[in-house]
């Protein structure tokens, strides 16, 4: 399994999203800090994350069915944490309905909405793709 740059790979990107039903439509036009992972040709994993300040959001975690188990997504988590960290961010912020007990493992710690900075509250993501019953994390870089 190889990681890459999301950007040649958006078609797929899109389509392994909407396969998990996650969030397509606020995707930024440029994929600069996604990133995917690849195994036999195959785009398996994307994640990426949304700068705000020092501050980021993890979106768009998602490993294809057939490929879980495997341990990609914590690679993938990995590297982001790695990207994250020579952006200068220190914290990552998140949204979650399924996976707050994965997350957790990966040392993220449930928070209020309140407890999130102004401008990641502001994203697209945080003010109205993901729903008021979505669970907020953070972790501190």
């Amino acid at each position: 399994m190889i990681i890459d740059q999301a950007q040649p790979y958006k078609e797929k990107v899109i389509e392994l999203l909407a396969a998990e039903k996650l969030p397509v439509a606020d995707l930024p036009e440029k994929l600069d800090n996604f990133i995917v992972a690849i195994q036999d040709g195959i785009v398996v994993g994307v994640g990426g994350v949304e700068v705000y300040g020092n501050n980021g959001l993890l979106r768009s975690l998602a490993v294809h069915r057939e490929y879980r188990g495997a341990g990609i997504a914590g690679k993938l988590l990995a590297r982001l944490d790695n990207m994250s960290k020579k952006n200068s961010l220190t914290a990552l912020y998140l949204l979650t309905e399924t996976a707050p007990a994965y997350f957790e493992r990966k040392k993220y710690s449930k928070i209020t909405r309140e407890e999130v900075p102004v401008e990641v509250q502001q994203s697209s993501e945080f003010s109205h793709v993901c729903p008021v019953s979505a669970i907020v994390m953070k972790k501190e870089l």
